[in-house]
């Protein structure tokens, strides 16, 4: 029970670091709040990815639901033994909390490498990668971010949206993770077998 508990805590925790994900990945589209950019195409490419509005956000939406769905419906069975229906709810579990892992793994790489790239922006030499050859010392470095003369402030806008997005996906990764520990422990420590005797069914 309060393992159950415990699991159905964490996986609310999902629903607003999706709903922020989402939020902040939409934001990437119009910096300064401007949609010009958007429109003609003047963003940094990791942006297309939709690593916050899909992979964080959407997909770890549905992941949340189905954990929920399993947790609260304890009494589901798949044959005529109890045991066979916590197995096969545990399996679930897992197999989801696993894809919650890879889905906010995926953001967190993406968002990971937007920010040591460097915003696509307007320089002395036209629209470029300003510090895509800089290896992420640009971003220690504020004095050489006045490289980038439109849009104005990209450079901080990219580096705090895409540090939160690695923040909220991190954190999602670490949920997930936990989760999927949680329902190892029930296996190995004999919470409930998960094999099934003879005769059982």
């Amino acid at each position: 029970m309060g393992s159950r508990k415990c699991g159905s805590c964490l996986s609310c925790l999902l629903i607003p670091l999706a709903l922020w994900s989402i939020i902040v990945n939409i934001l990437l589209y119009f910096p300064n709040g401007q949609t010009s950019y958007a429109s003609s195409n003047k963003l940094t490419n990791y942006v297309w990815y939709f690593e916050g509005i899909c992979f964080s956000g959407v997909m770890m939406l549905i992941v949340t639901t189905v954990l929920l769905v399993l947790e609260n419906n304890n009494k589901y069975k798949c044959c005529q033994s109890e045991n066979c229906g916590k197995k096969y709810v545990t399996l679930l579990s897992i197999i989801f909390s696993s894809l919650g892992i890879a889905f906010s793994g995926y953001c967190l790489v993406i968002s990971a490498l937007g920010l040591v790239q460097g915003p696509y922006c307007r320089t002395l030499n036209g629209w470029e990668y300003a510090f895509e050859g800089s290896a992420g010392r640009f971003l220690t470095d504020s004095s050489i971010w006045i490289q980038c003369l439109e849009p104005a402030h990209v450079v901080e806008w990219n580096i705090i949206l895409f540090s939160i997005l690695i923040s909220l996906s991190g954190l999602q990764a670490i949920i997930c993770l936990i989760r999927v520990v949680i329902q190892l422990s029930k296996i190995l420590c004999g919470s409930y077998s998960v094999i099934i005797q003879p005769g059982i069914i």
